[in-house]
């Protein structure tokens, strides 16, 4: 017969971590697809938050109230404490997208859009394209045994209500996102972006020596086949430029990690 018995603060200590998780899980990238069934997210965060429980240890002094509401403030930092280390791994998957879009703006297919099941916006071909395709990369190089590390790492770094916001540290790190935001997504979409200019540049060249033709329409075609030319060809770089993307979401999550403590 087993028998194993709890107090009623052990009870509440798990529940503070499985706020923190299920918040995690529910907006982190891979773990909080639309594509992965909800019973499937809430099981995976009650067993993470189990194994997490077994490896905490419970501190009385910081986890203390005096009321339902301040347990109620404790729920609630902990909730933001998952959720900005997700968003922090979910902001970096956006963008590929961003390069999809730059990508089907010069190549013409920018009025083509697709519904991501994913997230349930229209996003552009080629932005669905990369998504998936960063999403496999993230599958196989084990990126996300790196997220669930990364959480499991919070809780010592960021203990249970330990969590401290710091505005001004939250800013400082989206700020420096958004410049490298730009930056990776045109290091993505570059040879696209290269060969576009170069083409746009002949096109300008015939229009002026043979004004008879129609370079309007001709270069709508050129654009599209020429641009799916070079994305077929430059598919092969993604391996490379996912770990671009890979290494600012590590640095975003450390430095969001680090404007919690």
């Amino acid at each position: 017969m087993i028998s194993y018995s709890f107090s009623l603060y052990d009870l509440e200590y798990f529940l503070l971590i499985l706020c923190r998780v299920t918040a995690f899980v529910y907006i982190a990238p891979f773990f909080g697809t639309r594509g992965v069934p909800n019973r499937v997210k809430v099981i995976f965060s009650v067993f993470t938050s189990l194994l997490l429980y077994q490896v905490t240890t419970p501190v009385e002094n910081l986890v203390s109230y005096q009321s339902v509401f301040g347990y109620s403030l404790i729920v609630i930092k902990e909730t933001l404490t998952g959720l900005i280390l997700g968003l922090g791994a979910n902001m970096c998957m956006s963008i590929v997208n961003f390069a999809g879009s730059i990508a089907d703006m010069e190549t013409g297919l920018s009025m083509a859009t697709l519904m991501d099941p994913t997230t349930n916006q229209n996003t552009s071909i080629t932005g669905v394209l990369y998504q998936y395709a960063l999403m496999l990369m993230l599958i196989a190089s084990g990126m996300y045994r790196y997220l669930i590390g990364a959480l499991a790492d919070s809780f010592v770094l960021i203990p249970v209500n330990g969590a401290v916001i710091r505005p001004g540290r939250l800013m400082d790190t989206m700020i420096d996102f958004m410049s490298q935001y730009i930056f990776i997504g045109f290091r993505i979409v570059l040879p696209i972006f290269c060969v576009i200019l170069l083409l746009n540049a002949v096109l300008g060249v015939l229009a002026k020596v043979a004004p008879q033709m129609n370079m309007f329409a001709v270069g709508m075609q050129l654009k599209v086949i020429v641009g799916l030319g070079i994305l077929f060809l430059s598919m092969g770089l993604l391996g490379n430029l996912s770990e671009f993307v890979f290494e600012e979401m590590k640095e975003i999550t450390t430095s969001f990690a680090e404007g919690m403590m």
